[in-house]
C-alpha cells in the first residue's frame, strides 16, 4: 500500500471511529462491502447491514449480499422497498434516479431512527462525482454520509483496499438497478425489468464477465467488454434464440463495449447541467 492509500485508508478509519454506531445500506458490491469491513473492524457490534430488495435489481443479488454480510459476521437486517409503486420512479425520467434513492435513503433513515443508529453510511465513492448522478441530491437531503468518497477513495484504491483485507468480493464487477437499460423516457414495468434481466443472466451463464442488455422496445442491444464480443458472436444464434424467445424482435452488439451511464449519454448537455447542479 503506498503512502497516499495508506493515508486514506486512516482517514476513513478515524471517521467510522468518530462515529461510533453505524448502519450500512449494504449491497454486496465492493465499496459496500469494503465499507461494512472496515466499520466492522473499528466498531465491532456496533454495526447494522441493511439489504434492501427491490423489483428493479436481481433477487441472485440481494440474496449474495445477504450472504456475504453474514459470512462477515455482521448483524443484517433485510428489508424491501416497492419503486415500481412509485409513479415518478416509474416515468423514468432523468430525475427517476432522484425519487429512487429518495426512496431508499429515506426507508434507511426511518430504520435507523427506530433502531437507535445515528449514522447511515453509502458506499458511494470519488468516481460517482464524474457521472450524472442526481441520487446525490437524494442523500444529501437526507443526510446519508459517503464516508468512502469523504475519504477521497476511488474504484481501483477500494480494490486493492478491499483485496488486502481479504474483501471476498474484491474483483466482482459493477452492478446497477436494472432500471438502467431502458432509455428514458420509455416507462418501467415488470415485464421489461424481467426481460433485460433474464437475458442477461443467459449471456452471463455463456461466461461472458459482465453484460448490459439494452432495452429498446424490439430490439436487444448487448454490450460487453470489447474483448467479450467475439465470443458473444460464437454463440450468436443461441443468443438470438434466446432473447427473441423473451419478446425481443431484433439483437445487436454496441461496437463500443459496456460502458457505465451509456444510457446518458444521448441527455444533452443542459439537462446533465440541470440535474447536476441540484446535487452540488
Amino acid at each position: 500500500m503506498d503512502d497516499l492509500l495508506a493515508k486514506k485508508n486512516r482517514k476513513l478509519g478515524n471517521i467510522l471511529k468518530d462515529m461510533g454506531r453505524v448502519l450500512v445500506a449494504f449491497s454486496g458490491g465492493v465499496d459496500s462491502a469494503l465499507l461494512l469491513k472496515h466499520a466492522q473492524q473499528e466498531l465491532g457490534n456496533q454495526v447494522l447491514a441493511v439489504v434492501v430488495h427491490s423489483e428493479l435489481f436481481r433477487k441472485e443479488e440481494f440474496e449474495g449480499a445477504v450472504k456475504l454480510a453474514e459470512k462477515m459476521g455482521v448483524d443484517v437486517y433485510q428489508t424491501e422497498i416497492k419503486e415500481l409503486n412509485n409513479p415518478l420512479i416509474v416515468a423514468n425520467n432523468p430525475d427517476s434516479w432522484y425519487y429512487s434513492k429518495k426512496m431508499l435513503y429515506s426507508h434507511l433513515k426511518e430504520l435507523a431512527e427506530e433502531r437507535n443508529y445515528p449514522y447511515v453510511l453509502d458506499g458511494m465513492i470519488m468516481d460517482d462525482m464524474e457521472d450524472f448522478r442526481p441520487g446525490l441530491k437524494a442523500r444529501t437531503e437526507e443526510g446519508v454520509r459517503s464516508v468512502l468518497q469523504e475519504a477521497g477513495l476511488y474504484k481501483h484504491e477500494v480494490r486493492e483496499l478491499a483485496q488486502q483485507f481479504s474483501v471476498p468480493v474484491w474483483n466482482k464487477p459493477a452492478s446497477c438497478s436494472l432500471a438502467s437499460r431502458i432509455p428514458y423516457g420509455i416507462k418501467l414495468d415488470q415485464r421489461k425489468i424481467d426481460q433485460v434481466n433474464k437475458a442477461e443472466l443467459f449471456i452471463l451463464s455463456l461466461g461472458i464477465s459482465t453484460v448490459r442488455v439494452r432495452h429498446h422496445g424490439r430490439v436487444a442491444r448487448i454490450e460487453v467488454r470489447p474483448e467479450e464480443i467475439a465470443q458473444i458472436l460464437e454463440h450468436n444464434e443461441l443468443i438470438h434464440l434466446e432473447l427473441t424467445s423473451l419478446g425481443f424482435s431484433y439483437v445487436s452488439i454496441d461496437l463500443l463495449g459496456y460502458r457505465t451511464g451509456s444510457m446518458n449519454e444521448v441527455l444533452p448537455d443542459d439537462s446533465k447541467a440541470e440535474y447536476s447542479n441540484v446535487v452540488s
